[in-house]
C-alpha cells in the first residue's frame, strides 16, 4: 500500500527536525514543501529530495496531500490547521495549536467534523524520563500527590520579531514554553480539574502591559485532589546555565522529578525521592526530540481519523488563558478565580 501522502508547511530547524523525524519511521511520504525563505526550502529537499516545492498553503491543499505538519508563527497555526482539517487532511502542528482556548477548541472541532487526526509537538511527554514519572504516578507510588513543581527558563530567548507581537504570539514565555509544563502537570496527572489560580508576569523586570509579552512568569493553582502547582518560566533568566528544565511532584509516600541535566535543553534524568535519599531512574542519552511527530506519522498510516485525545489540547490551552487572566486585575481590584474541569474522555 502507499505511504500518506505529507506536507510541510514552515522547514526552519524545528520543521526540518520533525520532517527527518518523520521520513525515519518510513511510514509516511514527504510529497511538498513550503517556506517563505529559499534557504530553509533547500535545506528541506536536502533532507526530503523527491518533494516538490510549493508557494503557499492554497498550493498545499490542492496537492493531493493526507497531512500537512505545520511550523509556522504561531499566530498562523489555527487558521492553517482549520483550514487543513476543512479540506479533509490530517495536521501535526508546533505548539501552541491557538493563541488562546477559543482557537484551540475551533480546531479540534474542524479536526472532529472532518474526522481527521489532529496533534501537536507537546514533545516533552515523549522523554523517557517523563514516561517513567508517568509509570509511578500511575502506581500510586508516590501516595496523595499533594505538591508539583514545574519550572522551565530558557537563558536565550527566542530569535524571531514575531514572538515578541502578542497579536501573533498570543503571549510570551508562558505560552512558549509553559504550554509544555501545563502538559506534562495534566497529562501525568489524568487531566484534573484546576481552580484558584494566582499569577505574576513580568517584562524586563516590571508587570507586564498589554502592550507587551512577558519574560517571566509565575503562578500558583490547585488541582481537585489538593495538589498545589508552583509553575515558574522566562526568557533570559541568568540561571548560570543555558536552561533550567524540571517537573517535581511530592507525596505522601515519596517525591519524584525529571529535571535536565548540566544546563542542556536535551538530557534528561529522572529520579525518585525517599526521605533524603534518591534512586535514578532515567539517565541520558535518550533521543526525544521527534517522537511526537513520529507518532503522529505512524498513527496517520494506520488510521488518519480523529483522535478524541485532541480533546485535551483545549484543556491545556484553557489552563494558560486562566494563568493569562489570573496576571490582570479584575474590576474591583481582586484577582479572577475559577475552575476549569477537563473537556473529553481520559486517557
Amino acid at each position: 500500500m502507499s505511504r500518506p501522502r505529507v506536507g510541510f508547511l514552515g522547514t526552519g530547524w524545528i520543521g526540518r527536525n520533525r520532517m527527518a523525524a518523520m521520513l525515519a519511521t518510513g511510514a509516511i511520504e514527504a510529497a511538498a514543501i513550503c517556506d517563505p525563505s529559499s534557504e530553509c526550502a533547500d535545506e528541506a529537499m536536502a533532507i526530503a529530495p523527491g518533494a516538490e516545492v510549493l508557494s503557499s498553503l492554497e498550493a498545499m491543499l490542492d496537492h493531493d496531500l493526507d497531512g500537512i505538519v505545520i511550523a509556522t508563527p504561531s499566530g498562523l497555526h489555527a487558521e492553517q490547521a482549520i483550514a487543513t482539517l476543512e479540506h479533509g487532511i490530517a495536521v501535526f502542528c508546533q505548539k501552541p495549536l491557538g493563541r488562546n482556548a477559543a482557537e484551540a477548541a475551533a480546531v479540534v472541532e474542524a479536526a472532529r467534523r472532518a474526522d481527521r487526526l489532529l496533534a501537536v509537538d507537546l514533545s516533552y511527554r515523549h522523554t523517557a524520563a517523563a514516561k517513567a514519572l508517568a509509570t509511578l504516578l500511575a502506581d500510586g507510588a508516590l501516595g496523595h500527590v499533594f505538591a508539583a513543581d514545574l519550572v522551565f527558563h530558557n537563558a536565550y530567548g527566542p530569535d524571531k520579531p514575531w514572538f515578541y507581537d502578542r497579536a501573533q504570539s498570543g503571549g510570551g514565555c508562558l505560552i512558549d514554553l509553559g504550554v509544555h509544563l501545563v502538559d506534562l502537570l495534566l497529562w501525568l496527572l489524568g487531566f484534573p480539574a484546576v481552580e484558584r489560580f494566582d499569577a505574576q508576569l513580568l517584562a524586563r523586570g516590571s508587570p507586564s502591559g498589554t502592550d507587551d509579552v512577558e519574560d517571566y512568569a509565575v503562578a500558583q493553582f490547585t488541582l481537585a485532589a489538593g495538589t498545589v502547582v508552583r509553575l515558574a518560566c522566562s526568557w533570559r533568566l541568568p540561571a548560570g546555565q543555558e536552561a533550567v528544565i524540571k517537573a517535581s511532584f511530592y507525596g505522601t509516600a515519596g517525591g519524584a522529578t525529571m529535571h535536565n541535566v548540566d544546563g542542556s535543553f536535551y538530557d534528561f534524568e529522572a529520579l525518585r525521592f525517599s526521605g533524603t535519599s534518591r534512586e535514578v531512574l532515567v539517565a541520558p542519552p535518550d533521543a526525544w526530540g521527534g517522537r511526537a511527530a513520529a507518532a503522529w506519522a505512524e498513527r496517520l498510516a494506520r488510521d488518519g481519523g480523529f483522535d478524541p485525545q485532541a480533546e485535551r489540547l483545549v484543556d491545556v490551552a484553557a489552563v494558560l488563558d486562566r494563568i493569562y487572566a489570573a496576571a490582570q486585575p479584575s474590576p474591583t481590584g481582586s484577582k479572577t478565580r475559577s475552575t476549569i474541569v477537563p473537556r473529553g474522555p481520559r486517557e
